[in-house]
């Protein structure tokens, strides 16, 4: 059994939001400004990353890394690294919709 979860940040102007469907197979989407930039489906992973860049000038450079993926872990963790800075990412308890739609 699968479950999802949403983890959401806004910074300077910019949203970025992760979705995660843990399970047998996780699948991690991340988003920036409402459009999809990374995903990964992996089956037997405890943790990934994503990078992504915030479209400003000069662009930013960020990776974001989500732990905790596996059948029977406890709920998801994610962490955005930006600027040389590590922000703990709260999850969002409103869904924007599914994750991996494709």
């Amino acid at each position: 059994m699968s479950h999802r979860h949403y983890f959401h940040l806004d910074h300077a102007g910019h949203s970025i939001t992760v979705g995660v469907r843990s399970g047998h197979t996780p699948e991690v989407e991340l988003l920036v400004d409402g459009k999809p930039v990374g995903y990964r489906h992996r089956h037997g992973t405890e943790a990934t990353v994503l990078t992504g860049e915030l479209a400003s000038d000069p662009a930013q450079p960020f990776e974001v890394r989500v732990s905790r993926l596996r059948h029977g872990a406890r709920a998801p963790v994610c962490t955005l690294e930006l600027d040389g800075r590590e922000l703990p990412m709260p999850e969002r308890p409103l869904a924007p919709g599914p994750v991996g739609g494709r």
